[in-house]
């Protein structure tokens, strides 16, 4: 007999249940593999969990079909999808759908071919600049479950880093998994362990290949014929064999959490994965988040980063608008959207025949409107929404404010709070820049990056205005000659628990590009502590200090906390039938903010409990959610633990 996990969505069915194998099919059926089963008059699909000589569930075991006899499930894989599940309070089978892709039978029967011979050990002059790198490459290599969180020099090759550290860990027979937020640095990544590690020795897992592409990809993984993964979020799931390093780039973009149940993020299940295995782990970025702090701090891991003096060689110089210097010589750069120093640090770039790079927080040509009178935001006037212009489609093209949600023209416009009947530009987004850039320094091209007009993977090297938004910043040939960091406000006055960390982490990922020695304009506040952090390019201070201002007000990661959400009537039935920790701390209700084609009145409520209590949280919710599905109650409620977002 087999015991089987079947794809069901019902919380209260999460468990392995037996059925016989056929005598025909005994010798293929196999832990990992696919079969379908009959399940409540139903036929579902399934994977063998464990075989067994007799059940003890008293009844007669209905036969089950086999799919595939391939293996796709290893039992290091099942462990971790179990562990994952019982963290984020989720379902096994909510796990899997996310860790195997779905099959494709031309696949399978492409034979098995065996891995390439272990290569040397990599050149370690790479990670020579920091003062432990060398020796987290003989760690790797050696198969020692070394774990860091790597702090990356500005202009640093880290694709090449993570490549040589995959190299480290095939050198000594193990395998290895890394995972980037998107496609661009993928791309990145590739090209790097391309020139880096054996042929044929690792596989790219793409969210967007073809999904006969895809699956090859993962059944080399599975088959051992790959034993290097790189990919984006899903790919923490990935069957490698022997796994020996596992590593993430940027592990505070938000591309890494996962928007379907469990909610797992990437960064937790990765050093999740590397406590179950014991194996090395590596969290690579140019700034820091509080959670990677608090590994430092728990001294599960260890700080990688150069010395000030290395530092100091390859860092651009970044000056913010605060400075007195620069207030004397013009005393509206608090407020000028692009001061006098911007434009001098811009002129003196592009005179040197070198690329400058404008950050803009925003897409799009105005998406925020208020009232021109009293400043209060534009809202349409049928379904509330707010209204925003878009970039016009051509040379002369007429630019007709829009509501961003059921997209109706707003032709006439009537606040609501003092009548006015003009508009103004709240909020200007990056074709709005590109256009006032273009007047403002003719003859200079002005190139436009990010989701409206398209990403740009590079650009050459010259003088050009290369206008992005954060995390569509183009790759410069012998890096950008200046950055201006524009509209700090909108990033820096965020109603979000991150929102000094992801300030950071943006403008430094977009002053890395940075040539060394070149210059770096934030238009902010220099008493900021993140523009100071920035200034003295520090992530691990501000890191440090947002996990210090954290545990004092119960945030996480100090602490652990849960995210419920549903109707007033669901909620009050979910919460009177948990059962808490003693320590939990229940917040709430807030209204939830309506979304386009919301029905009803949702609330939400935040659970917090210390850290320790976390597992007891995520197991009461569980218990809920299953006595609720077994009761087939009519409204759902969200659970998400560890959300991103808290306000």
């Amino acid at each position: 007999m087999a015991r089987v996990v079947v794809d069901v969505p019902l919380a209260h069915l999460d468990r392995a249940f037996d059925y016989a194998v056929p005598e025909d099919v005994a010798a293929e059926v196999r832990p990992g593999c696919r079969v379908r089963v009959r399940f409540a008059g139903q036929l579902v699909d399934g994977f063998v969990l464990e075989l067994a000589d007799s059940s003890d569930s008293g009844r007669r075991l209905a036969p089950l079909k086999l799919v595939s006899p391939e293996p796709v499930l290893t039992p290091e894989v099942v462990a971790l999808a179990r562990s994952v599940a019982q963290r984020w309070g989720g379902t096994l089978m909510d796990v899997l759908r996310l860790a195997v892709p779905p099959r494709r039978a031309a696949a399978e029967k492409r034979p098995r071919t065996e891995p390439p011979e272990p290569p040397s050990p990599p050149d370690p002059a790479g990670f020579a600049r920091y003062p432990t790198g060398t020796a987290l490459l003989t760690a790797v290599a050696e198969g020692r479950p070394a774990r860091a969180v790597w702090t990356a020099l500005p202009g640093e090759d880290w694709p090449a880093r993570l490549a040589e550290l995959c190299r480290a860990a095939l050198s000594g027979g193990r395998g290895a998994l890394v995972v980037v937020p998107d496609g661009r640095d993928l791309d990145r990544l590739e090209a790097a362990a391309a020139a880096t590690l054996p042929p044929g020795s690792f596989v790219v897992l793409r969210a967007d290949a073809a999904p006969d592409a895809r699956y090859r990809r993962f059944l080399d993984a599975a088959r051992g014929s790959a034993k290097v993964v790189l990919g984006t979020r899903a790919a923490v799931f990935a069957p490698v064999a022997d796994l020996g390093l596992v590593a993430i780039w940027d592990d505070g973009d938000d591309l890494h959490a996962e928007p379907r149940a469990p909610y797992a993020h990437a960064r937790d299940v990765l050093v999740h994965r590397a406590h179950l295995t014991s194996c090395a782990a590596v969290l690579a970025a140019t700034a820091r988040t509080a959670e990677a702090a608090l590994l430092v701090e728990s001294g599960w891991a260890h700080a990688l980063a150069a010395d000030r003096a290395t530092l100091r060689a390859v860092a651009p110089r970044v000056q913010a608008l605060g400075e007195d210097s620069e207030l004397a010589r013009d005393p509206a750069a608090r407020t000028a959207r692009l001061p006098s120093l911007a434009h001098r640090v811009a002129r003196a770039a592009l005179a040197e025949g070198t690329p400058v790079l404008v950050q803009v927080p925003r897409a799009g040509y105005a998406p925020g409107l208020s009232c021109d009178r009293c400043r209060a935001p534009a809202r349409c006037a049928v379904c509330a929404g707010p209204l925003g212009i878009a970039p016009a489609p051509g040379p002369g093209g007429s630019r007709i404010p829009a509501c961003r949600w059921c997209a109706r023209p707003a032709t006439t416009f009537d606040c609501p709070h003092c009548h006015g009947t003009k508009l103004r530009a709240s909020v200007v987004g990056a074709a709005r820049t590109a256009e006032e850039l273009g007047r403002a320094f003719p003859g200079a091209p002005v190139r436009v990056s990010g989701r409206t007009s398209g990403v740009l993977a590079s650009v050459p090297a010259g003088p050009a205005l290369v206008v992005a938004t954060p995390g569509a910043e183009p790759i410069a040939e012998g890096g950008y000659g200046a950055a201006l960091l524009l509209d700090s406000w909108a990033l820096l006055a965020r109603a979000d628990l991150r929102a000094g960390e992801e300030t950071l982490r943006r403008w430094m990922n977009a002053a890395a590009l940075v040539r060394p020695h070149g210059s770096v304009v934030v238009a902010a506040d220099a008493a900021h502590p993140v523009v100071q952090a920035l200034v003295r390019w520090d992530p691990g201070w501000l890191a440090e200090r947002e996990l210090a201002d954290r545990r004092a007000l119960g945030f996480p990661p100090a602490t652990r906390m849960a995210a419920l959400s549903g109707s007033p009537a669901a909620l009050a039935e979910f919460l009177a039938a948990a059962r808490l920790p003693a320590d939990a701390d229940l917040l709430g209700p807030v209204p939830e903010q309506p979304r386009p084609g919301q029905e009803g009145e949702r609330e939400r409520y935040l659970v917090r409990v210390p850290r320790g209590e976390g597992a007891a949280l995520a197991t009461a919710l569980a218990e809920v959610q299953g006595v609720r599905s077994a009761r087939k109650a009519g409204e759902h409620v969200r659970v998400q633990l560890d959300p991103l977002e808290l306000v």
